[in-house]
């Protein structure tokens, strides 16, 4: 029995099969962006509706147990493509606290490009309880809502930190930075730098829209309170 011959033009078939995959695959990944960013936008804008009560709340608390400080403290943060934004939270240490952050370098607790303190002798006792509770990070939907982040992703790092990071880790620059994200809710501070640019990259490369939405769901969870927030 002889051998069926293959079609002459089956070796200029098989280009355009690949870039028939590669158009769906695109179309996937800017369907899941549309899909993401309308989320970010319903999501942050409903927030920031429904919580202002409670940020009045915060700023007064705020005040009164420093009234020469800010309510809001903002700072920048290296986003996609490490591009630089302003991004806010409610203050929780005393006014001068990065002129003290020089003091306390010697005693970081998180292994590699991160500067953490679990009994941080900066933070006020109203911004412990707002650490504790997350609530610190809120005002980071304004962030959501103007498009410098996504509610879920890879957590925005200082410039001095980008300093000292590797091509590899610089992956992690690769998308819209998130208020939340896998590393977040899966290990929080517990796990080293290396290991948080790892869950990162995991993310990037898992991530979908069922995944966005369970990791919020995890995150409003999370809220209450959790050990290893600081």
């Amino acid at each position: 029995m002889s051998m069926q011959k293959m079609p002459e033009d089956y070796e200029a078939v098989l280009p355009k099969l690949y870039m028939l995959h590669a158009k769906e695959g695109k179309k996937e990944t800017e369907f899941y962006l549309v899909m993401k960013r309308m989320i970010d936008i319903f999501f942050s804008a409903l927030g920031l509706l429904i919580l202002l009560p409670l940020f009045g709340l915060v700023a007064i608390l705020i005040k009164l147990e420093d009234p020469k400080g800010k309510v809001f403290f903002r700072q920048n943060r290296v986003g996609k493509d490490e591009k630089q934004f302003p991004m806010y939270k409610f203050r929780s240490m005393v006014s001068n606290a990065e002129e003290l952050k020089e003091n306390l370098l010697a005693y970081n607790e998180v292994s590699g490009a991160m500067f953490k303190i679990k009994n941080d002798p900066r933070i006020t006792q109203i911004g412990r309880f707002l650490r504790k509770t997350s609530i610190d990070e809120l005002p980071q939907l304004w962030n959501v809502l103007l498009g410098h982040m996504s509610l879920v992703g890879p957590r925005p790092p200082l410039p001095e930190e980008v300093a000292q990071y590797t091509e590899y880790d610089k992956q992690r620059l690769t998308v819209t930075p998130g208020c939340t994200g896998y590393w977040q809710v899966n290990a929080r501070n517990s796990v080293g730098f290396d290991e948080m640019v790892q869950l990162d990259l995991t993310y990037i490369h898992i991530r979908s829209t069922r995944l966005d939405l369970k990791i919020i769901a995890k995150t409003g969870l999370m809220l209450l309170g959790s050990k290893d927030a600081y």
